[in-house]
């Protein structure tokens, strides 16, 4: 009886799929005490693989300065994830695909409120006007920001 356990129990984890094996990928985000959004953008990244550790601040404009996020795409939280940033609502394929490629870039933005991007809660609401956002790689040398990709892709 132990044998045919053990096979069957080898017959299934070898026909399980390795993204079922994957660890998350790590991430610490850095938001401002009284935000929410900052949360749901959190759970969003969550359901697409990531775990965040949120750490409430009031020092937040300091924290996005010293990792070189330019003063223009500064967002509601700043996040560190492997040797990058995240500022702002950046969607989750975009980040991955960072991770992925490794550019030689400090991180990518997309600041402020946009309605209707994922992590924001408004991505499933029917009737929403679709736009088109960009997110923005920086470095920290001070170079001009450059475009990294957009959402929706077009």
């Amino acid at each position: 009886m132990k044998t045919v356990y053990r096979i069957v129990t080898t017959a299934v984890l070898l026909a399980m799929p390795l993204p079922a094996f994957a660890d998350a990928i790590m991430g610490t985000m850095y938001k401002n005490p009284s935000c929410t959004c900052c949360e749901t953008y959190a759970a969003y990244l969550e359901k697409n693989g990531f775990k965040i550790n949120i750490i409430p601040t009031n020092d937040l404009d300091q924290v996005a300065a010293k990792e070189g996020v330019p003063a223009q795409l500064r967002g509601c939280h700043t996040i560190k994830i492997s040797n990058y940033i995240v500022e702002g609502f950046v969607p989750a394929d975009q980040v991955k695909k960072m991770l992925t490629t490794m550019p030689t870039i400090t991180g990518l933005s997309m600041p402020g409120m946009p309605m209707g991007i994922p992590g924001m809660g408004f991505d499933a609401m029917p009737g929403m006007a679709q736009q088109t956002y960009t997110t923005m790689a920086f470095t920290k040398g001070g170079g001009e920001p450059t475009v990294y990709d957009t959402y929706p892709k077009s």
